[in-house]
């Protein structure tokens, strides 16, 4: 392999750790903030940029903490059906991977320095939660994911956190001043909790997909998912109330607002129909990892008809 050749490779190699199919995760919250900020007059572009790169970086790091970690705790075998493992495949040195994931936690530490700013107290204990948790997810003393925890993780901090923190700092940045100490009123709604659950919700249902792939290595490796606690039939019943949650909620908005726009959503809904057919009734990689990418279509076709509805 010429030099020129081996660049490329390890340049592929960095951008298939960091999962770019996962991206739409970490943006559609972001995009559903700004969508009811937009609605509510509070928008604020800055704030809203910066909320999204910082997400994106959050979810890069978490991606390599897997990555390594998932490695190093021997949870990916060559038996893994799912994406290509840097690590274990021997790709990328796992100090590289490790000192990436770091680097970029600590980007995205820095960048969080300007939503400080605006968003005080608040936004410092969540900014540091959330990377105390992408870490936690497959690493230290308890990993989240290896313990039945990850969804709990993904529906909290991409869902909830990720909506209601992206509103908050741009409402924020507008009606208070620098460093406020706690949350200034009208800077955290009912509408944004709310407009989180969907989110949530199918951003969970990209880590059922990949779990039930992947449950019955997880389960000789002893990674403890729901999946594995569980079986497939709960697996199965938690996607399709997972997608219920996210259908209903725009009928919420509707019964408040009267406005048909808030129902844009539900032009989405026969690509999850599709998708669920698959996740009911295969295991198999091979019908799975194509499951995986179609979810994470979902969720980003969802939301971004989602905060149509919501700004116009």
């Amino acid at each position: 392999m010429s030099e020129a050749e081996a660049d490329i490779s390890r340049t592929r190699a960095w951008v298939v750790a960091a999962r770019p199919h996962t991206f739409p995760a970490a943006a559609a919250p972001v995009v559903v903030g700004v969508g009811l900020a937009l609605r509510d007059g509070v928008f604020a572009p800055l704030p809203a940029l910066a909320a999204l790169v910082g997400s994106l970086l959050i979810q890069i790091g978490t991606n390599f903490a897997n990555d390594y970690y998932d490695a190093v705790q021997g949870a990916d075998t060559d038996d893994r059906e799912g994406f290509t493992r840097v690590t274990a495949s021997g790709l990328i040195e796992p100090g590289e991977v490790k000192r990436a994931m770091y680097g970029t936690f600590a980007a995205a530490i820095l960048l969080g320095t300007s939503l400080v700013y605006v968003g005080g107290v608040p936004i410092l204990v969540i900014g540091l939660l959330s990377v105390a948790s992408g870490i936690a997810y497959t690493g230290g003393p308890y990993p989240l994911g290896y313990h039945g925890l990850g969804d709990l993780f993904v529906f909290v901090f991409f869902g909830i956190v990720a909506v209601v923190g992206t509103y908050y700092v741009q409402a924020a940045s507008l009606v208070a001043g620098a460093f406020p100490a706690w949350i200034p009123a009208g800077t955290v709604t009912v509408d944004a909790f709310v407009a989180s659950l969907p989110v949530g919700a199918i951003a969970t249902n990209v880590l059922v997909v990949n779990n039930v792939r992947d449950r019955e290595e997880d389960a000789r490796t002893g990674k403890n998912t729901l999946a594995v606690r569980f079986g497939y039939a709960f697996s199965r019943a938690q996607y399709v109330a997972l997608f219920a949650l996210a259908y209903l909620t725009p009928g919420w908005f509707y019964l408040r607002t009267a406005d048909p726009l808030v129902l844009l959503p539900l032009l989405s809904l026969p690509l999850a129909a599709s998708v669920t057919r698959t996740v009911l009734t295969e295991t198999a990689g091979d019908e799975l990892n194509p499951a995986l990418t179609r979810t994470g279509q979902t969720l980003a076709l969802y939301t971004v008809l989602f905060a149509l509805g919501l700004a116009l």
